[in-house]
């Protein structure tokens, strides 16, 4: 068993502005989205130039932030953003929702590829692989908030965390560090390594994060103001992680009945 450092969440004072280490992690995560875009951007199957990632990575970053909260308060929050719609804009009082981030990014890759004329299914494919190490960092610094904390557990690497009481809990913000974002990414970065039909690897970012976030679910405190939904275990993050695991199916369906009857032709 272990005791959750007393770590503080802001990384640098100075003056009235606070750097939180939360905010560090989302532009650490952004950086690593670059570099591996800038890599991938260089590949001859790239289906845009490094130049264009820059702008990819800058609306993207928007996209997330923007869906992230507006996510949130839709699917979190409602009933407090019908009375105080102004909650929106302050940020420093959190609340950030992944799936809400990824219909951001969704959002910004439909126009990108209509305004560039880029086939929609090759741009996402290109940027899957690099958001999981993304989602990691977020990870991350949720462990340094001390937020979204696990159920009480006896396992070994349970962790105290004093505000909550002297129980050990799952540290489950290190769980979805280690599967939303190493082995996902690894699982990603490999199967993309060779040429696949258009649509699969988006697709499998979809059922990878999706499989992962319901898995961690059981193991994760839920939101307490929501609680459970259903059956006494299902959370909002398992319902809103259905409709990915079945979307990612369906592209992989897609991508690969077409690429077979590609062949045959």
């Amino acid at each position: 068993m272990f005791v959750y450092p007393d770590i503080d969440p802001v990384a640098l004072q100075v003056g009235p502005v606070a750097i939180h280490w939360y905010g560090l992690m989302y532009i650490v995560g952004f950086a690593i989205a670059w570099g591996l875009g800038r890599w991938r951007a260089a590949r001859p199957d790239s289906p845009i130039s490094p130049r264009q990632l820059d702008d990819l990575i800058f609306f993207g970053a928007i996209g997330v932030i923007v869906g992230a909260r507006v996510g949130y308060h839709l699917f979190y929050n409602f009933s407090g953003f019908i009375q105080d719609p102004l909650v929106l804009m302050r940020l420093w009082e959190g609340g950030m929702s992944f799936h809400g981030g990824l219909l951001g990014v969704v959002i910004v890759l439909v126009v990108y590829a209509w305004r560039l004329r880029i086939d929609l299914l090759r741009l996402a494919d290109f940027g899957a692989p690099l958001v999981p190490l993304g989602i990691g960092c977020g990870r991350i610094g949720n462990f340094i908030n001390g937020e979204l904390w696990g159920r009480v557990s006896e396992v070994p690497w349970a962790m105290v965390y004093p505000p909550l009481g002297p129980e050990p809990r799952h540290p489950s913000q290190l769980y979805q560090l280690g599967l939303e974002g190493v082995a996902l990414f690894a699982l990603l970065w490999w199967f993309s390594a060779k040429p696949r039909p258009r649509g699969s690897v988006a697709g499998l970012f979809l059922v990878g994060y999706g499989l992962f976030r319901a898995f961690v679910e059981f193991f994760r405190m839920p939101d307490a103001h929501i609680g459970y939904l259903a059956l006494g275990w299902v959370t909002m993050g398992q319902l809103l992680s259905l409709p990915m695991i079945l979307a990612g199916l369906g592209l992989m369906w897609w991508g690969y009945r077409h690429h077979s009857q590609q062949e045959r032709a």
